[in-house]
């Protein structure tokens, strides 16, 4: 072992240091990884499990908004979203919400909200499903939206939080348009409170007008996350393990056990007939 003692020396001890911080941000790294795989298999499973079953009452998995018109409500818990639930009330024709950019099938078009007015006079959104703009324009093209059911409907969906981002909310042709579903934003173009999440339809009462597709719901990509909890573990192993050749290569050299090997004379070797 007294080979191994300039592993004490400034220089080695630092080499050391460095080898064992870049070892242990990768080891970060893995269990940062390892926590968004657990939470997109978490939001997976919920999806998954929300795909049947009785649907429960909106208060049961959304709470009731607590402020005033033009504010959103409080989001629901994790374990509620995906979930169905059943709602009851009167659609609100005068601000249907317009979600362009939305692809379905590889064609870009619209995803129609509209404002379930409860009881309470708090508003649900409920996303109608998704269309394609109007025949002869582009993807832009205001669609033609089948009109609301008048009277009293009951909506049976999956509880979508609210999405983020966004460059905010505008009016075309009579009608609320933006990019995103973000709910705090949506609000303030609002006549009444709006719960804190909104509602992917997938029944209702009177039906739903043929003309709109459902809405496709994705499973998070978790096993991306694995791969990249192996790869940050496997980079820390092979830094140390790394560190330890290096080391054992140097003391090797001291103990004159890789003595260099001397130059090979090319013009001495015999020519071999071709």
């Amino acid at each position: 072992m007294p080979v191994y003692r300039f592993l004490l020396t400034p220089r080695w001890l630092g080499i050391l240091a460095l080898t064992l911080v870049a070892a242990a941000v990768m080891v970060l790294l893995g269990n940062w990884q390892l926590a968004r795989y657990e939470e997109r298999t978490a939001v997976n499973e919920r999806i998954d499990a929300g795909s049947g079953g009785t649907p429960a009452p909106l208060r049961d998995r959304v709470p009731a908004p607590t402020g005033g018109a033009g504010t959103a409500g409080p989001a629901p818990a994790e374990e509620a979203e995906w979930s169905r639930v059943t709602a009851t009330g009167r659609y609100d024709p005068s601000n249907v919400i317009l979600v362009r950019g939305r692809t379905v099938d590889r064609t870009v078009g619209f995803e129609v909200l509209a404002p379930l007015v409860l009881a309470d006079g708090s508003a649900l959104l409920v996303d109608r499903g998704w269309i394609p703009p109007a025949p002869g324009g582009g993807a832009l093209t205001v669609p033609e939206v089948p009109a609301l059911p008048t009277g009293e409907v009951t909506v049976v969906g999956r509880v979508h939080p609210t999405e983020t981002g966004g460059s905010g909310v505008g009016r075309r042709d009579g009608r609320l348009e933006t990019r995103r579903v973000t709910l705090d934003k949506l609000a303030r173009e609002l006549p009444y409170p709006v719960h804190g999440a909104y509602l992917l339809l997938d029944e209702q009462t009177p039906a739903n007008d043929p003309a709109f597709r459902a809405v496709p719901i994705g499973h998070a990509n978790n096993w991306q996350n694995l791969g990249y909890v192996v790869q940050w573990w496997i980079f820390a192993a092979m830094t140390l393990v790394g560190y330890g050749w290096v080391a054992r290569r140097e003391a090797r050299r001291a103990a004159g056990l890789d003595k260099p090997r001397p130059p090979v004379d090319r013009a001495a070797e015999p020519v071999t007939p071709a």
